[in-house]
């Protein structure tokens, strides 16, 4: 299992007239701990697309519990649960308030796609390569 935690602080913006986080923008929040969680295992969408690999959402599951606050300092943790097999890899997203209380998770699940055959592909090797020592144990009780 690969768990990365990344920061954000709400923005006025984000907001909507009760002062709560816009419930659209939870997505956004994902998508920053997603690449955030790349970046930390040296991983950049921006390589990856450069090499004509794009990851596009093709799920998108969320649940809300509380709400997140203008200002409020969020931690978003981003895990990957399962080794990703074939052209799919699924995020696992909560976000936390200051106080640490739960506020809302989201499973996201992309796939890798190829830009010039316009088709899904497996998982890059380097990809893989990042991921696989956070699941020995997964790797090996197969």
């Amino acid at each position: 299992m690969y768990i990365s935690e990344t920061k954000i602080r709400v923005r006025y913006g984000e907001t909507d007239q009760m002062g709560y986080l816009y419930y659209g923008n939870y997505a956004l929040y994902y998508e920053v701990g997603r690449s955030e969680a790349f970046r930390s295992l040296g991983i950049s969408y921006r390589d990856l697309e450069a090499a004509g690999i794009m990851m596009p959402v093709v799920e998108l599951q969320v649940q809300y519990f509380r709400p997140a606050y203008y200002d409020d300092l969020i931690t978003v943790r981003t895990t990957i649960k399962e080794m990703p097999i074939g052209s799919k890899i699924v995020f696992h997203s909560a976000l936390f308030n200051e106080s640490g209380k739960l506020l809302n998770t989201g499973v996201t699940t992309l796939v890798f796609y190829n830009i010039q055959e316009k088709q899904k592909v497996i998982i890059p090797n380097h990809i893989e390569q990042c991921l696989a020592p956070f699941f020995l144990n997964q790797q090996d009780s197969k």
